[in-house]
């Protein structure tokens, strides 16, 4: 699958996002190492703090399926009717990503027309992991 098919896929997502309260829709989508993938949208709640982003939920699904090797993730996100030129990962959400994959692990972010490549490295230089316990 190439960087652009994927960035589609979470472009896809993103049309399922269930956002009442900011409007802001996320799509993600997971690549596993041997081609599978899994999307995600944000699902909000009226209490913020039960509200899930998309690239957890694209994670959880994955894991929950058994999958834990994973070549990439592609994030599209942007207020109702728009798409964001770049939408990164929240805090929690790198923190997850940190958790089932390496370093180097590789993200996109942008939209379908234009995107760049990170590695999780550069998104969360200073991960806490299974070390720091």
């Amino acid at each position: 699958m190439t960087d652009r098919e994927l960035m589609e896929c979470a472009q896809a997502a993103r049309s399922r996002s269930y956002s009442p309260y900011s409007h802001f829709r996320v799509g993600a989508a997971l690549l596993t190492a041997d081609g599978k993938v899994y999307t995600g949208c944000n699902i909000e709640n009226a209490a913020f703090s039960a509200t899930v982003c998309a690239e957890r939920t694209a994670i959880f699904k994955a894991v929950s399926a058994g999958e834990r090797n994973f070549a990439a993730l592609a994030i599209v996100g942007g207020r109702e009717g728009e798409t964001a030129e770049f939408c990164a990962p929240c805090g929690v959400c790198r923190q997850v990503i940190a958790e089932f994959c390496p370093k180097q692990f590789k993200i996109l972010l942008g939209n379908t027309e234009r995107f760049r490549a990170y590695t999780l490295e550069e998104l969360l230089p200073l991960s806490f992991s299974e070390s720091d316990l």
